[in-house]
């Protein structure tokens, strides 16, 4: 026993499964960009914010600087530099003499780290530096120098401790990371709720096609209350629908036409045969009884015969070997042809008009004999039959025209339909098959024409073949 084939994972899915997967997806991605940006812009903040603080305290020393007479003087003013980082635990400053052994002043416990880092640094008062410890730490100061109130310049030393930037980046961090699972699971639940109710007019498409079969093939999907989209599907599917329920009651029509047309020559063979087996007959009835059955084996092959080309004809099995035909020319050689059929019922054939069309040469002589032989044989005797050609705008057109007994309109609509015949007797008698006129509609479709049938009250029945013009005609169909 073969295995069947494992299904993908997106195969056994529904597609509300898929739509909140690719959601959730999608909404990992944008979250995804927006936490980046977000932290990116938040340090960016912080870095401003750090730069500003910095330049602030470093005006605020300047000026405190200046107050103070003279280097001498700054030990006993220690306590103003104390107060400009009270309430900033993070903020670090020192003082050094270049002059005098004093060395330098400290006003933080962790200020002689940012002497140590910032020692090499030339003195810039513009620009700050970044810097971790060795702890791990990380700061920014500013090294640079000011002058006492006696013009005495004195180089400080003046850094900010990062921890708490860092600690807000890492709670950021930590928060997005704690909450980006359940918003993207929130997400996905919402998107695939949401999927579910909008689909949930699918499932009429499910119910409907579950439930179709030969024998309920009217059904139709309601389309009342459908979004658009859906709308669309169902007016496409219930159009679909039609057509095959069209289709396979034309083929339940063929198939009983069919049996019923194959079912008189067969009985009819059978009951000659059975007759002639009943008893011992001469050499010359069995002759007469093989000839009769010969001509019923030539109807029916004849029926074959016609019933393939229809059906490859609407198949568009064979190509249609396009080139330049005047019509004219055909309907004059097809009107010779029949010209013998035409004397012995006293009828005269008349061609007028000319047209050129592009289509299957034999294919179109096909169409106007079975057209001509039609109007032959249902023409009144004596009269004249009539080949009209004329070009319009956009077709060109093979009329035939003769005068007999006027169709009635309900015929008129079925009149090129398979094996119907307004006459069942009388054709069937002349050896008619009843599908010369379905043949000849089968021809016009493959060239993307028509074939139409009209009649008078005064008996002048017309049948025409209206071919697309040469500048608007498209390839034959293969």
């Amino acid at each position: 026993m073969t295995s069947r084939p494992s299904a993908s994972f997106w195969s056994r899915n529904s597609l509300a499964a898929r739509i909140a997967l690719a959601s959730a997806f999608f909404g990992l991605l944008m979250t995804g960009g927006a936490v980046l940006v977000g932290y990116y812009a938040l340090a960016h903040q912080l870095e401003t914010r750090t730069a500003a603080e910095l330049q602030g305290k470093r005006d605020l020393l300047i000026h405190v600087l200046s107050e103070i007479p003279s280097l001498q003087a700054i030990d006993a003013n220690k306590h103003r530099f104390g107060d400009l980082l009270i309430g900033h635990d993070d903020l670090h400053l020192a003082l050094e003499d270049p002059v005098s052994s004093q060395g330098v002043l400290s006003f933080s416990p962790t200020a002689q780290a940012s002497v140590s880092a910032l020692a090499g640094a030339p003195p810039n008062a513009a620009a700050s530096r970044d810097w971790t410890t060795p702890a791990g730490e990380r700061l920014s100061g500013i090294v640079s120098t000011a002058p006492t109130a006696d013009g005495v310049p004195v180089k400080y030393y003046l850094s900010l401790d990062r921890r708490h930037d860092r600690q807000l980046l890492a709670g950021f961090m930590k928060t997005v990371l704690v909450g980006w699972p359940m918003l993207m699971l929130v997400v996905a639940l919402g998107a695939w709720l949401i999927a579910r109710t909008g689909l949930a007019p699918l499932r009429r498409f499910h119910r409907l096609a579950a439930s179709v079969g030969t024998q309920s093939l009217g059904q139709r999907i309601s389309s009342a209350g459908l979004p658009r989209e859906l709308y669309e599907l169902a007016e496409a599917f219930n159009s679909m629908l039609e057509r095959i329920d069209a289709g396979y009651r034309r083929l339940q029509d063929f198939s009983g036409e069919l049996a019923h047309e194959m079912r008189t020559p067969v009985a009819t063979l059978m009951g000659r045969t059975q007759v002639a087996l009943s008893q011992k007959r001469t050499g010359a009835e069995l002759q007469d009884v093989l000839e009769g059955n010969v001509e019923e084996l030539e109807r029916l092959s004849r029926l074959i015969a016609d019933m393939l080309f229809i059906a490859r004809a609407d198949h568009h099995e064979d190509p249609l070997h396009q080139e330049p035909v005047q019509l004219r020319q055909e309907a004059e050689r097809v009107a010779d042809y029949l010209s013998l059929i035409a004397d012995e019922r006293g009828l005269s054939v008349q061609v007028t008009g000319a047209a050129e069309v592009m289509a299957d040469r034999l294919l179109v002589q096909r169409a106007i004999t079975n057209l001509l032989s039609n109007a032959i044989r249902h023409a009144a005797a004596g009269s004249t039959v009539r080949l009209a050609i004329r070009v319009d705008e956009d077709r060109a057109t093979l009329a035939v025209i003769n005068h007999g007994e006027p169709i009635a309109p309900e015929h008129l609509s079925r009149i090129f339909d398979r094996f119907y015949r307004i006459d069942t007797g009388r054709a069937r008698l002349d050896g008619g098959t009843g599908l010369g006129l379905a043949i000849v509609r089968s021809i016009m479709l493959a060239h993307g024409g028509q074939a139409t049938a009209t009649s008078e009250a005064g008996g002048e029945v017309t049948f025409a073949l209206e071919f697309p013009a040469p500048q608007t005609h498209r390839p034959g169909l293969a």
